[in-house]
């Protein structure tokens, strides 16, 4: 019975199920690289750029080339949330529970994580990490309608990073910006994105697209962001921990009559918990977007 264990870690099987959905369901998971993660910090070298070349005469020294490699450090930062439910759910087992809670837990942290990762939203990872505020330094912007159709929008967009010996390997946006994917024809009419195989406009360009939940997107800076995706890193511990509570007052959510909620007095519990993840970004300019179109006044 869940009224039986209060405190500890999530199930092993029930917080594998969680994370693995979490990563299907947060578009930044989706696309950046994944870094393994046994500590809450982690440094790790990449290649910045690779060793050169050299034409050698009959006779001559061949000269030693250098790559330079960088060192960057990845630092994990707690995501919480807290579920209140009615006292029936204590008579669960702790398995079922989890299965029960596994949707909200889910979807807030994946919201959380894009908020903080893509826009820079209350994010604990920095200033100047996110992938917005970095399209924001290199200023790698192609406005919607700017070039007369979304297709060369698509290819402005993946310009700008190529421009920097980049690849762009993947898109994110809404579900709200598929429509327009949909919508786009050539010269005779005929989709441009669709694809019969992957789905339609699951992909552009022959690239995939990553959909983002319109709560974590911020609709007045960036209809499409476009990546070298190489160049951003996650990490997760793996443990989520939790804690029953039965006498907290909840002061971050209020009832109906704008009161904080008292458990003890609604016979009610919450849940917490809690998981930590990381995220980063290695370059700055990796990363382009399409903008919002600025309508004269």
């Amino acid at each position: 019975m869940l009224q039986d264990a209060k405190t500890g870690s999530i199930p092993k099987e029930q917080g594998t199920l969680v994370i693995k959905e979490f990563m299907q369901t947060s578009a930044t998971t989706q696309l950046a690289k994944y870094e393994p993660m046994t500590k809450p910090e982690k440094e790790f070298s990449y290649l910045a750029s690779g060793p050169g070349a050299y034409w050698v005469g009959e006779g001559e020294k061949i000269q030693t080339g250098k790559a330079t490699w960088l060192t960057a450090k990845m630092v994990t930062k707690k995501l919480g949330i807290i579920l209140p439910a009615s006292k029936e759910f204590l008579r669960y087992s702790v398995s079922d529970f989890f299965n029960a809670m596994k949707p909200a837990i889910r979807e807030s942290f994946a919201i959380k994580f894009d908020q903080a990762a893509l826009f820079g939203i209350n994010s604990p990872f920095g200033t100047g990490t996110s992938v917005w505020e970095k399209v924001q330094s290199s200023g790698n912007k192609v406005e919607l309608n700017s070039l007369g159709n979304l297709y060369d929008e698509f290819n402005g967009v993946m310009a700008l990073v190529e421009d920097s010996d980049k690849d762009v390997n993947g898109f994110t946006t809404t579900r709200r910006f598929r429509q327009k994917l949909r919508g786009a024809k050539d010269s005779n009419g005929l989709p441009i994105f669709n694809d019969a195989k992957a789905g339609a406009t699951s992909q552009a360009l022959g690239l995939p697209i990553g959909y983002v939940d319109s709560k974590s997107w911020d609709y007045s800076k960036a209809h499409l962001l476009a990546a070298d995706w190489d160049y951003t890193r996650y990490g997760i511990l793996q443990d989520i921990e939790y804690k029953i509570s039965e006498d907290a007052t909840l002061t971050t959510i209020n009832d109906a009559n704008g009161e904080p909620i008292n458990l003890f007095e609604r016979d009610m519990f919450a849940l917490r918990a809690t998981m930590q993840v990381g995220f980063m970004t290695l370059s700055d300019d990796a990363f382009a977007a399409i903008t919002p179109e600025v309508v004269a006044p």
